[in-house]
């Protein structure tokens, strides 16, 4: 993997997610108990070799900053390569809002796309969860001749209004792309993952940008899709997308299925996270926990069920905690009922108070909110 660069888009923010991006982007939320989105694509990058990634962002990042560090954790704090954050570098006077597509965020680093020192490049997006081998995704674009490899599932695991699909003729290749249809097609999901050699990718960036072209899909891809040999490599495993509070409820309600997190947190390739000292959760005499993913460092002295717990969270007394998804520094006051909530860190819930959501739609509550 010594000659495979990755490049992370870190710099989205879905709408959708209301609360729960007010204070950071989509890849530093906070997923699975102690992690954060952008942990599965650093450690699927670092579990593949790749010694080189830059992360790009753009605006409300200081969340992602105080997350990754300097990579130590990801083994890529390194004197030469490793982690290196990536804000706009060419198209400064871009103040305002997000990139407006990925070729946009690539043409804003294009100075340090030329530097980079690896032959092929893997590209794809911090803000959802898989647990996916690069490794074997390089070994079929080199074994294939492809010129652009796209990783695509043949589960549907997005909104069609906010994903792309691919198309395929009898040889394989990708010939026609789905870009954001407003019904779901009869063809693959593309995962937003490309493997692409670096001459390809600077000759892409060059041309978009003389011609302010700012989707990689529609001003890159769809132009050459006769003239580029793109091929697709199908994911078979879970994919966590998050695309807004609903999403991110369920898709942290799947990983109370064995099976999920089976998948996801392989020991063969561990998802790393940014180490925390938290002592082990205290269970007091009258508690008690069913069917629910716990940090280290709670204190349970009401009832949890089918709930997802981060550090620090606390449960009084006569509380009872179902379905909920509450983040670091929760406290819930004695004899409260919440179902169907997500609490932001370090929010305070008041004694006697009951808050019901749905499945459907889930009560998000913002950072340090008392309620």
């Amino acid at each position: 993997m010594n000659d495979l660069h990755g490049i992370i888009f870190a710099y989205r923010s879905h709408r959708n997610l209301a609360e729960l991006t007010r204070h950071r982007n989509t890849c530093s939320v906070p997923f699975a108990g102690r992690h954060r989105l952008i942990d599965f694509m650093l450690s699927n990058m670092v579990n593949a070799g790749v010694t080189d990634i830059g992360l790009i962002v753009h605006e409300n990042y200081q969340s992602l900053l105080d997350h990754v560090g300097s990579g130590k954790d990801w083994d890529l704090s390194r004197k030469h390569g490793g982690l290196r954050i990536l804000p706009p570098f060419s198209t400064a006077e871009r103040k305002q809002g997000e990139y407006r597509g990925t070729m946009e965020a690539l043409i804003g680093v294009s100075s340090y796309l030329k530097k980079i020192r690896q032959e092929y490049v893997v590209m794809a997006w911090g803000d959802m969860a898989l647990n996916l081998s690069i490794e074997d995704v390089f070994r079929q674009h080199l074994a294939s001749g492809s010129d652009i490899t796209v990783v695509c599932s043949h589960t549907h695991w997005g909104v069609p209004q906010e994903c792309q699909y691919v198309h395929t003729d009898a040889s394989g290749r990708v010939c026609d792309m789905s870009v954001r249809p407003t019904t779901e097609p009869d063809a693959p999901e593309c995962l937003d993952m490309f493997i692409i050699s670096k001459q390809i990718l600077l000759e892409l960036v060059e041309d978009c940008a003389a011609h302010d072209q700012y989707s990689f899909s529609l001003g890159a891809l769809l132009p050459r899709i006769n003239t580029l040999n793109i091929r697709p490599y199908f994911y078979s495993g879970y994919v966590g997308r998050v695309q807004s509070v609903k999403d991110y409820f369920q898709r942290s309600a799947d990983l109370l299925r064995p099976e999920v997190r089976q998948d996801l947190f392989d020991p063969a390739s561990p998802v790393r996270a940014k180490d925390r000292s938290d002592p082990s959760t205290y269970y007091g005499p009258s508690s008690r926990a069913v069917s629910s993913l716990i940090a280290d460092g709670c204190v349970i002295e009401g009832e949890v069920r089918e709930s997802i717990l981060f550090p620090g969270v606390v449960v009084e007394k006569g509380a009872i905690v179902s379905n909920c998804v509450l983040m670091q520094g929760t406290v819930v006051g004695r004899d409260s009922e919440l179902s169907h909530v997500i609490t932001d860190k370090g929010v305070h819930i008041g004694q006697h108070r009951t808050l019901h959501g749905h499945a459907n739609y889930p009560v998000a509550i913002t950072k340090n909110a008392e309620v």
